[in-house]
């Protein structure tokens, strides 16, 4: 009797280990389990971190594709609808986010769609103070900054293997209605008094002159009245990485700044007499060329206005 009391024991301790082994194992088995689990949602939310966008405020600016609207005209995207450019299913080709690099893309190639008064296409942003009016801009005597840090994301070449040039950054003049009017003029474009270029790797300023430095008034209003300058490269190579241009303009003065080492400085009779007319800044990627199959794509990863 004793044997077998001590066999029922036995027996009830082996069952008693067992379970409790299983039952360990089992937790073990679950606590691996759990940290899988938390190291898939570890890497989950690291993924989700990496997804970034463009430090860009695009209430007060348009932008123009070269793609034709129903009018036959470059197509156009203003303040509000401009802000859901990422669905817009136009836009998209030539205007949108690089989420790897926060950066928005200006994609631009020849087409037949072209802005007035020039041969060249553009996916490029339109300054606008007043959300959807051309009619409100601003003066030197008034201030402006612009400050974009972007980079050369890919461009073609032509023929020769040099780089095709792009239009980065531009100032351009505007007649105001009273203006256009006194001159004639059936529209109210100016002359641009700034075109920063990207060429060949270096960044290339180009500015105007006034032919007649006796002229006043109205004569100052024509086109033909402007010549361009000899322009002005920077020493720095910015290539394909990187790089800030800031715009800073004050009463009859203008100043290009790049990557806050390098200056350019306009102050000289040319630049005051521009202050007759009003302006307004542009950004984005326009295109210097109508080679057949080229290409550029621009990255803005900021862009500020100051007034």
């Amino acid at each position: 009797m004793k044997n077998f009391r001590k066999e029922i024991l036995t027996t009830l301790m082996i069952l008693f280990i067992s379970v409790n082994v299983t039952s360990q194992e089992k937790i073990s088995s679950n606590t691996e389990l759990d940290r899988k689990i938390e190291k898939k949602d570890k890497k989950r939310k690291k993924k989700k971190k990496k997804v970034k966008l463009p430090n860009i405020d695009l209430s007060h600016w348009k932008v123009t594709i070269p793609v034709a609207n129903e009018k036959g005209k470059p197509y156009e995207v203003e303040a509000p609808e401009i802000l859901d450019y990422a669905n817009n299913e136009t836009l998209k080709p030539y205007m949108y986010n690089d989420s790897t690099k926060g950066a928005l893309v200006f994609y631009a190639k020849p087409t037949s769609s072209t802005t007035k008064n020039t041969k060249y296409s553009r996916s490029e942003l339109r300054e606008q103070m007043v959300p959807g009016d051309n009619n409100t801009n601003w003066t030197f005597a008034q201030g402006a900054t612009m400050k974009g840090k972007l980079a050369i994301d890919e461009v073609s070449r032509d023929a020769d293997g040099k780089y095709h040039r792009i239009i980065i950054m531009q100032i351009h003049g505007r007649l105001t209605n009273e203006q256009r009017d006194l001159i004639g003029q059936d529209d109210n474009n100016a002359p641009p008094i700034l075109k920063i270029y990207w060429d060949k790797g270096k960044i290339r300023v180009k500015t105007k002159l006034l032919k007649n430095l006796d002229a006043t008034g109205d004569e100052l209003l024509h086109e033909d009245a402007w010549d361009n300058d000899e322009g002005f490269n920077f020493e720095q190579e910015v290539g394909f990485g990187k790089f800030t241009l800031e715009v800073q303009v004050s009463e009859g003065k203008m100043v290009i700044v790049l990557n806050n080492t390098e200056y350019k400085v306009y102050e000289n009779i040319h630049i005051r007499k521009w202050g007759i007319f009003e302006n307004y800044f542009k950004a984005g990627n326009y295109f210097q060329t109508r080679d057949e199959g080229a290409f550029a794509r621009v990255k803005y990863y900021s862009l500020e206005v100051k007034h």
